[in-house]
């Protein structure tokens, strides 16, 4: 299959009577072809599903597994961009352009954080063949710092294969106040979370009523639904109900529940009979150890992610339910499945906020215990402590990120009820996230582009699991050989049965990683290495690594994570800029797309015009109800406010603003690690506010003009709270060094002068 240009072959004569129509046949699968559904969660673990020996209660996904397979098996990347890529693509993520988050472009080709235009999507494959295509939830395939309303689009959904496209473009968001987009422009939620707004069900209610429309108009054609939630990374967000579910369900500890997880799994056959739990990871405490506190403290963060999950596994209820009630289910293909594996990023005791651990200030036992009853809701950003993790990846080791197989190796449920014999069954067969797409298109009898647009294309990289469907090969072996593993500098490979794994720690020499060898045949947790036993095979292994490597473009190694957010500004990325100047209305800036006032001094001004006494509202605000700014007019007084994690630091005007014209801002100067803000009315110093720790990174979520975002910087106010008056121009200026004096007194009368221009 190739784009090419449509070859007309009727005749064309002097006139119609002497002419020969010709109505070249529209792309069509065929008669029968079944929907593709493909569902993707965030980091949920191994262990997390009910059909995979949880406690949590996942009906629907059992639902899912009791007419269909489940793989015990399978392996994704560890993280979830390069999943993600691999999932669209049938290719392994370095040799797509994915070989860290989207947010990374390292200037070489395995990582230029988006999905190179020699791989074809599996939306673009479909899309040609006659589906209609339809993405909803996250995505995080776009190179972050192009997620502005200025594009580029080129790597958004709409670009990469889909027809309709509603939800998140980033790598995590609020699940009460998310920044949305529909298509390629920004949108509001449809409701406030007081009225009950989540994501979760948001994304369910687009999903269907994308269907819906589809199916009413064209039901000829089938449909591909790419479903992914925000559930369950962090923060774990759920409505109160589904929290309070779980009070007292995890009492005995993640000692107990891994114990309890691993019977289960033994006793569905989800794992052989004499699989051991791998021990503790480092840094998680006996349950017997802690104290009171932090047991309270610990089972609240468990009891949000279980009411998360939960709640996740009752809206894909609502949407099986809905491809049954239009007669679509039985001929629909779905696969559910982890991005990877359960994120120990929480560490020892949990955060409320993880941009603290963004900002180096980790959170203090006491802090957290005082705030326990906001966890799971909407003025958290919360995430459990890694002993939880560790748990949620039963019986395995490590997590996300790691390429053990706490971090690789994931749940995954195949539903066809029209192409499935043996419904409720499990596959032990190993597989891995790039073959899924080779599945689809084995099973729709398509083959994968020779070239695509006029470019060509890298084969596919992935093996079929289509012949795992039947019976006959239940028990026979898995068709794929090799399959390797990378991520920022872990390394390890899976050949016929043996896995070797290097763990990296970052900033030293990869020739000192200490490979170790695991026979996964006799040994499913990876609890014994054999690298002393058999050193033959373990150098067998290590030089298959390098050729797989070679192969698959993972060189060069990398070892670099946080360092790579802002470490290669684009052309035109917003950390290339020294001002930035808004003409209101504005839509909504993505924290990648938002100015870059982190960590540095800054001088804000806006020139404001048609102000009296009743003027109110937000002129800009930045972040949200854990971490951010806003600068805003309430009840007569201009007002700066810092959010440091929950902690409000005002600057609050000692006179209004002046009758009709005026020009309003805000000198912020860093001082070490702390700054100082001062409020500038018509130029002149006001009000100033002394802050204890300034913020390297401000907030996940981004920049709103005009009004506040739906997730509130500062207390004083309720809902979007718009700006009365008229913002003729918002500027930042921001100095390449902290400054001193007589340079923020040089920004500051620079912008004084741009603005009188006007």
């Amino acid at each position: 299959m190739s784009e090419k240009v449509e070859e007309f072959k009727g005749v064309i004569g002097r006139t119609v009577a002497e002419s020969t129509p010709d109505w070249p046949e529209p792309a069509s699968p065929g008669e029968g072809s079944p929907n593709v559904v493909f569902i993707l969660l965030d980091d949920t673990g191994f262990g997390h599903f009910g059909c995979y020996g949880s406690d949590i209660d996942t009906p629907n996904f059992d639902r899912l597994a009791g007419n269909g397979i489940r793989y015990s098996n399978f392996h994704t990347t560890a993280l979830c961009s390069p999943t993600r890529a691999c999932l669209m693509t049938g290719r392994n993520h370095h040799a797509v352009g994915m070989r860290g988050l989207s947010n990374f472009n390292t200037g070489f080709p395995n990582c230029r954080g988006q999905i190179s235009k020699q791989t074809a999507t599996i939306a673009e494959i479909l899309r040609s063949e006659g589906y209609n295509t339809i993405a909803t939830g996250k995505w995080h395939l776009t190179p972050m710092e192009d997620t502005s309303s200025a594009g580029p689009f080129d790597q958004w959904p709409l670009a990469r294969g889909f027809d309709k496209y509603y939800g998140f473009l980033q790598g995590e968001t609020h699940q009460f106040c998310p920044e949305l987009f529909c298509g390629n422009e920004p949108v509001d939620q449809p409701a406030s979370p007081e009225e009950g707004y989540h994501l979760t069900e948001d994304i369910v209610d687009r999903s269907i009523g994308y269907i819906r429309d589809q199916q009413s108009a064209v039901p000829e054609k089938p449909f591909f639904l790419y479903m992914c939630f925000g559930a369950t990374h962090a923060p774990h967000h759920a409505p109160q109900a589904y929290i309070d579910k779980y009070k007292g369900r995890f009492d005995d500890g993640w000692d107990k529940a891994r114990e309890k997880v691993l019977a289960r799994q033994k006793a569905m056959g989800i794992v052989p009979e004499d699989t051991e739990l791998a021990p503790p990871n480092q840094g998680v405490q006996e349950w017997d150890s802690l104290s009171d506190d932090e047991k309270r403290l610990f089972l609240r963060h468990q009891e949000a992610f279980a009411g998360m999950l939960d709640h996740t596994d009752h809206h894909v209820g609502r949407l099986l339910d809905f491809l049954e009630e239009i007669g679509v289910m039985d001929n629909t293909l779905i696969f559910l499945m982890s991005d990877n594996g359960a994120e120990g990023g929480g560490g020892p005791i949990g955060v409320m906020d993880t941009m603290r651990g963004f900002n180096r200030l980790p959170e203090s036992l006491a802090e957290s215990v005082a705030r326990i009853d906001e966890i799971g809701g909407p003025t958290a950003n919360n995430n459990y402590p890694s002993g939880w993790a560790q748990a949620g990846n039963t019986p395995l080791k490590r997590y996300k990120k790691y390429t053990y197989g706490g971090g690789v190796r994931d749940p995954l449920i195949i539903h066809w009820p029209a192409g499935l014999e043996d419904k409720g069954a499990i596959r032990q067969q190993f597989h891995h996230v790039i073959d899924i797409v080779p599945t689809v298109l084995d099973l729709l009898g398509m083959d994968a582009p020779g070239v695509y647009q006029g470019i060509p294309q890298i084969p596919i990289q992935g093996t079929s699991m289509a012949y795992t469907f039947r019976p006959e090969n239940a028990d026979g072996p898995s068709r794929k050989e090799t399959q390797y593993f990378e991520m920022t500098g872990d390394r390890g490979i899976w050949h016929k049965g043996w896995k070797a794994v290097a763990y990296h720690r970052p900033g030293t020499d990869f020739d000192d990683d200490q490979w170790e060898l695991f026979n996964l045949e006799e040994d499913f947790s990876e609890c014994h290495n054999l690298a002393e036993q058999c050193p033959d095979k373990l150098r067998e292994m290590v030089e298959r690594w390098w050729v797989e490597a070679g192969k698959y473009g993972v060189l060069p190694l990398d070892d670099r994570m946080v360092e790579l957010f802002r470490a290669v500004p684009r052309t035109f990325s917003p950390s290339n800029r020294r001002r930035y100047e808004y003409y209101p209305p504005v839509s909504h800036l993505t924290s990648e797309a938002s100015p870059v006032l982190g960590n540095r001094s800054w001088v804000l001004s806006v020139e404001v015009d048609g102000i009296d006494q009743k003027t109110e509202g937000v002129m800009v605000s930045f972040g949200g109800n854990t971490s951010g700014f806003a600068f805003f007019i309430k009840d007569q007084q201009v007002i700066f406010d810092y959010n440091l994690f929950s902690t409000h630091y005002r600057a609050v005007s000692e006179k209004g603003a002046a009758i009709g014209k005026a020009k309003l801002g805000v000198r912020f100067e860093r001082i070490d690690t702390a700054a100082r803000a001062t409020l500038l009315l018509d130029g002149e110093p006001d009000t100033i506010v002394e802050i204890p720790r300034v913020l390297r990174v401000i907030s996940a979520l981004g920049t709103d003009i005009g009004r506040s975002g739906m997730s509130r910087v500062a207390n004083d106010y309720t809902g979007r709270f718009p700006f009365t008056a008229e913002i003729r121009r918002l500027v930042f200026d921001v100095p390449k060094r902290i400054p001193g004096k007589e340079e923020t007194a040089r920004i500051e009368a620079q912008a004084a002068a741009e603005l009188a221009r006007e």
